[in-house]
Order: C-alpha cells, then structure tokens, then sequence
C-alpha cells in the first residue's frame, strides 16, 4: 500500500518562501513519477509541478514557473516543492500525488494520471 504524507504547510507572508515536502511509503519511490497539485477554496483541484522518476525533468504550471522548484530526494524516499515569492493566489490546500506506472517516460498534469494521494498540507499567504 503506497502511503503519501505531506509536511511543511503554514501561514506565510506575501513574498516568502516555504518548502513542502512528501515522504512515500510502499513501493520503491525510485521508479515513479511524482506531482504536486493544489486547491484553493471553491475551485477545483489544479497542476503545479511533476518531476520524472529520472530527476532530470520537470515540469510546471505557468502561474509558477520561475518561483517553485520540485526536487526528490530518492534515497529517503522524500519529494519536495520549495516554494518562493509567494502570493495570495497560492494560498490552497497542497496535495502530493504518485504515478502508479512503473518507469512512465511521459509526465502528465491531469490529476487522473495519479492514482495515490497524501492528505494534503495547508498553505496560507497574507496579503
């Protein structure tokens, strides 16, 4: 059973900076795609960023290319979303999500692609 936890939410001020981060558990963390997506309040879920399971690509949404980096450290099993020049319009729930294909050569953001969820982590950013 994979396991997704989520850490490193909380209040921030407009322009700074947090790093989320998401331990995996069940599998070997090494062999799959990973993702980050975020909902704010009264929207739907939406794509911010995915790195291959080779650690050499990423990809982002355009509202936050430039100001947020997606890293994985596989050896603990951890990926992480290191957050800057936050604004108001990033204040949502953050989820951390998995690929369940074994080595996928594609990165994909709709969120169907992914079929393991954390419980997502509160980021919150004051005007």
């Amino acid at each position: 059973q994979v396991q997704l936890v989520e850490s490193g939410g909380g209040l921030v001020q407009a322009g700074g900076s947090l790093r989320l981060s998401c331990a995996a558990s069940g599998r070997t963390f090494s062999n799959y795609n990973m993702a980050w997506f975020r909902q704010a309040p009264g929207k739907e879920r939406e794509f911010v960023a995915t790195i291959m399971w080779l650690p050499a690509h990423a990809s982002y949404a355009d509202s936050v290319k430039g100001r947020f980096t997606i890293s994985r450290d596989n050896a603990n099993n951890t990926v992480y979303l290191q957050m800057n020049s936050l604004n108001a319009e990033d204040t949502a729930v953050y989820y951390c999500a998995a690929d369940r294909r074994y080595r996928r050569n594609i990165v994909s953001a709709d969120s169907h692609e992914y079929d393991y969820w954390g419980q997502g982590t509160q980021v919150t950013v004051s005007s």
